[in-house]
């Protein structure tokens, strides 16, 4: 590169950094009066939503630092919406100096910083958080005076406050902050091996593994070992590279981690434990036997159980078409909401429901964790964890043999797909894979 190219990108990233802080200086008038005025813009098309486009649920997404324009925002939905709309304010404070840290570099890699040096990204971005502290009222005594709702976690849920909480999605987001974390783990997820009633074309009951699903059994217990030594190292590797300056071109920022007192802020992780959960059924536990039960905490479920047929259980589904044709036609045209009929029969919904609490445990835990399970099952868990579409819950496409794994991270979740081959009983990646429904196959 050229000195006068060298020079110019020097100064064009002196420019955007001088830029970043004058625009954000509350005393720069001017910029203030543009920042209320595209935050009050942003919170008119929020409304909108919610008045005119059957909206629910709004999330203001902006710092709102300060009682002036935390009163502007009650003011502005009042003035649209009435009292009938709750408002409830959200507050993320951070002291840990490693998580302000790791979640500075974070803000490395978003838009703001596009292109532009990482070093002088980060400092600028550290003076921008400084005018913000010096400039900053937290929520507290004023919003409890004015009786408003709200909740403050600290340290990314080491501690949550409520206040004035009411109905049952602010209730329910409590409990959603109490269980977070942003801890750097794996959630893998795979049906049971084939089963004898899979050969025979048989729903529900508790048959054993075929020997193809003996052998998908043994080498998923020798798939995850590798996969699991493979993440240590990849965690170790990161480590080393979040005590050094950001570099150019990185995209994987240490995950936002309280630091536990008395532990040093700058040792190694240590590796995590990992669990291995199956269903109460003879395939699902089978599933699991060659997992060494000294490295591996394996717990068995009935919530991970697959959907109850009632009673078409062990039946095929053309021997269902036969004797029952008009509960074979109802499940066709409504499969996410028909329910079988006999004791214990059970609906999609009825899944998504039982499966709640072992979603929770799996957001709140900073373990690994493999969830073997069923067709059903398999389904419910990786629309909640993808963001899919509940209408597509019902046929989405998670054949046997199939091996998924998800990474939550501080925006969105890193996911992965790898497929059995039985000739050298192993684990093939399949880069890209997206879940599909059954019809985006035909």
């Amino acid at each position: 590169m050229s000195n006068n190219k060298q020079t110019l990108l020097i100064l064009t990233a002196l420019r955007t950094w001088i830029s970043h802080l004058i625009f954000f200086d509350p005393k720069n008038a001017p910029a203030k009066q543009l920042r209320e005025k595209v935050a009050m813009e942003t919170l008119d098309e929020l409304l909108n939503y919610i008045l005119y486009e059957n909206g629910s649920v709004g999330i203001l997404d902006a710092t709102n630092s300060t009682r002036e324009r935390r009163t502007a925002i009650v003011k502005r939905i009042r003035e649209r919406a009435g009292n009938e709309l709750g408002i409830v304010f959200l507050e993320s404070e951070c002291r840990d100096e490693k998580l302000l840290e790791a979640n500075m570099r974070l803000k490395l890699s978003g838009p703001d910083y596009k292109g532009m040096d990482p070093t002088l990204a980060l400092e600028d971005f550290k003076r921008r958080v400084k005018i913000y502290e010096d400039n900053y009222e937290p929520v507290g005594d004023y919003e409890e005076q004015m009786n408003w709702q709200y909740i403050k976690m600290v340290d990314v849920g080491r501690k949550v406050v409520a206040h004035q909480i009411r109905g049952f999605l602010a209730g329910q987001t409590v409990y959603y902050l109490l269980n977070f974390n942003l801890a750097p783990r794996q959630i893998w997820i795979t049906r049971h091996g084939e089963s004898m009633d899979n050969i025979n074309g048989r729903i529900g009951g508790d048959a054993k593994l075929s020997p193809d699903g003996d052998k998908y059994a043994r080498a998923l217990a020798k798939f995850i070992d590798q996969q699991r030594h493979a993440f240590n190292i990849k965690m170790q590797e990161k480590h080393a590279s979040s005590l050094l300056p950001p570099r150019p071109g990185d995209i994987t920022p240490p995950n936002p981690e309280y630091t536990i007192p008395g532990n040093d802020p700058n040792s190694a992780p240590a590796p995590k434990n990992f669990c291995v959960w199956t269903s109460m059924l003879q395939r699902s536990i089978d599933t699991a036997k060659y997992f060494d039960e000294e490295e591996y905490d394996i717990k068995e479920m009935r919530m991970l159980n697959e959907l109850n047929a009632g009673v078409a259980e062990g039946m095929t589904y053309e021997e269902i078409r036969t004797k029952f044709p008009e509960e074979y036609n109802a499940r066709r045209l409504d499969k996410l909401h028909y329910r079988y009929p006999g004791a214990g029969g059970e609906s999609y919904l009825d899944v998504i429901n039982r499966l709640r609490a072992v979603i929770v445990e799996a957001e709140r835990m900073t373990d690994h964790v493999l969830l073997i399970g069923h067709r059903v099952v398999a389904r419910v868990l990786l629309a909640y964890f993808l963001g899919l579409d509940r209408d597509d819950v019902a046929c989405l496409d998670v054949p046997l043999g199939m091996l998924y794994v998800l990474e939550p991270k501080p925006y969105g979740v890193g996911f992965q797909a790898y497929q059995y081959n039985p000739e050298t009983q192993w684990f093939d990646h399949i880069p890209d894979y997206k879940v599909k429904t059954e019809k985006q196959l035909q």
